[in-house]
């Protein structure tokens, strides 16, 4: 790499980000199978899950920003049939494929150690013969539900709420590692060893050393983000921080990772040498509030001129886009924001608030914002899409003339 290269304008930045989240390319024309999937899983290298189901459950979101409408069940098929990918606790609970497993037990031994929720670790010293119990039963019976196992004991009168001691045994279980979770189509969790998801020549691999698992997932954070603060390649994967600086510092000294500045930026960025620069970042695309686009919030700030929060906790008086907005994407820049719902009952998208950000075309930011929304609508199943009588926003006239 050159000197001159060294130094990026906030475009390049930007078209490195989206590049490298597989946004350079063009969506697939026909039909989309497993093979897309396994293409966008490679790229991203995890999936975020959350339960919110406000449009559809958001680890459907960024296989579609993609790939445009597909089957989400195809997802469910890969994930939680076929045990392709599995459900870790990584950056929040999130999807990996199933090769990543050797490089996450590092985490597994922290959880054992103490090195997690201190509710579970006192559950798992106190109660050690019914963890036991609990692990037997799924050991015999797996896949199970909670509500299958016996003794699930109520618990009642602090912050875990209603979640029993079965549920809380479960949880302590699968951060250490000894079982995992699959999902049903309504998104419920069953329980089963791990040794029936994770194929058994993967489980039989040798243990990675954590400075060795830390600096191997650095570099797959730098090259699902193309380039990066420390910060955020910390982020991608929820590294321990402390450790973390030691190992981005041993993969700049080693070359793996080029030091660069952005312009305007204050932090120093990180480059991942294999990822190209793309002259241009094609189409549109509405992104999940949990893709690693925008997930940290700063970073979007920083490239995209971006400020976003989600306002799902924000009392609806005091929210200023809506309960569940989406950014979205048109070339390298994120140029609009829109409020929707999915009613189901109905079988229609609905847009509740739509938002240009300044300095754009709203004409056009609109007529490529509907082309999208009757895409997000073939995804979640609906018949149409339909703007509010109360929608807000300075984008909504446009769009309703779309």
């Amino acid at each position: 790499m050159t000197t001159a290269s060294r130094q990026l304008s906030r475009s390049e930045a930007r078209r490195l980000a989206l590049g490298a989240q597989g946004f350079a390319e063009r969506r697939p024309a026909g039909r989309i199978d497993r093979r897309h999937l396994r293409k966008v899983m490679g790229r991203l290298h995890l999936l975020q899950l959350d339960s919110v189901p406000v449009i559809i459950r958001t680890q459907y979101m960024p296989l579609f920003s993609r790939l445009g409408p597909y089957d989400p069940g195809l997802l469910d098929r890969v994930a939680y049939r076929d045990d392709e990918w599995f459900e870790v606790w990584s950056h929040e609970a999130s999807l990996v494929p199933v090769g990543t497993e050797p490089l996450l037990r590092w985490s597994k031994h922290r959880s054992e150690a103490g090195e997690t929720w201190k509710g579970l670790v006192e559950l798992a010293r106190k109660e050690r013969r019914f963890v036991e119990d609990i692990y037997a039963q799924i050991a015999q019976a797996g896949p199970v539900a909670t509500s299958e196992l016996r003794d699930v004991r109520p618990r009642e009168g602090d912050w875990w709420g209603s979640r029993s001691l079965g549920q809380l045994a479960a949880d302590w279980l699968f951060r250490i590692g000894r079982i995992g979770f699959r999902r049903t189509p309504s998104f419920e969790k069953t329980y089963d060893t791990l040794d029936r998801i994770v194929p058994g020549t993967i489980l039989a691999q040798p243990t990675p050393s954590e400075e060795a698992a830390h600096r191997e997932l650095l570099m797959r954070s730098a090259r699902a983000l193309g380039v990066a603060t420390g910060p955020e390649l910390v982020d991608y994967y929820r590294l321990p921080k402390v450790p973390a600086r030691d190992r981005i510092a041993e993969l700049v000294e080693d070359g793996r990772l080029v030091p660069v500045t952005v312009e305007g930026a204050k932090r120093p960025y990180y480059l991942h040498p294999a990822v190209p620069i793309p002259r241009r970042i094609p189409g549109a695309s509405l992104l999940s509030p949990f893709d690693p686009v925008v997930w940290n919030r700063g970073r979007a700030e920083q490239l995209f001129d971006f400020e976003y929060k989600i306002e799902i906790y924000v009392p609806k008086a005091k929210r200023r886009y809506g309960y569940y907005v989406l950014p979205f994407r048109m070339g390298d820049r994120l140029v609009a924001r829109v409020d929707l719902k999915t009613d189901r009952s109905a079988r229609v998208l609905r847009v509740l608030g739509a938002f240009a950000e300044p300095n754009v075309d709203r004409g056009e930011v609109a007529e490529a914002l509907a082309a999208e929304l009757a895409q997000l609508a073939q995804l979640v199943a609906a018949d149409s899409v339909e703007i509010d009588r109360s929608a807000r926003g300075d984008l909504v006239a446009e769009l309703r003339s779309h």
